[in-house]
């Protein structure tokens, strides 16, 4: 979990690929509306987000028996309770953590995603930092943050 930008879709494809899990990128679990509305600059609020992620519990549910890795922005402490819910023994929050200044940098060198940088500051100013994570600061390799979930996790 992350704000937009924080390596969360490569970093978890990495993960889900050293533990043999399914990798499950929740941008990809958006609804039409949601990506227009992200599209034309304007962030999403709970309202928005709800369904979306009720899709996603429900998707992880599925996945109890396999294991899963999702990638999902999961800002709110509310949301992630949502996102586990009933199945919070079967899960572990990893935190991307970036400074405002990377995220940008790195959203600016991004091509044809709907989340743009101007909204990157919508992002910080919802993003509630996990207290119960494995933190890892993405200002590393990305085989570095891999390691150090994978030494955090194991």
């Amino acid at each position: 979990m992350g704000v937009s930008g924080s390596g969360k879709s490569s970093i978890g494809a990495l993960l889900a690929k050293k533990l043999d899990y399914p990798f499950l990128d929740a941008d990809d679990y958006h609804s039409k509306a949601n990506i227009e509305k992200m599209s034309a600059g304007t962030p999403l609020n709970d309202q928005d987000r709800l369904p979306w992620l009720e899709r996603l519990r429900g998707i992880a549910q599925t996945h109890l028996e396999t294991g899963c890795v999702i990638a999902c922005s999961a800002l709110k402490q509310r949301y992630r309770d949502l996102l586990t819910l009933n199945i919070k023994d079967h899960s572990e929050w990893i935190y991307l953590k970036g400074s405002y200044n990377l995220i940008i940098q790195r959203m600016s060198q991004r091509k044809n995603h709907f989340m743009n940088q101007k909204m990157a500051r919508s992002q910080f100013d919802d993003l509630e930092p996990p207290l119960n994570a494995l933190e890892v600061s993405i200002d590393q390799s990305p085989e570095a943050m891999l390691l150090e979930i994978q030494n955090k996790l194991l």
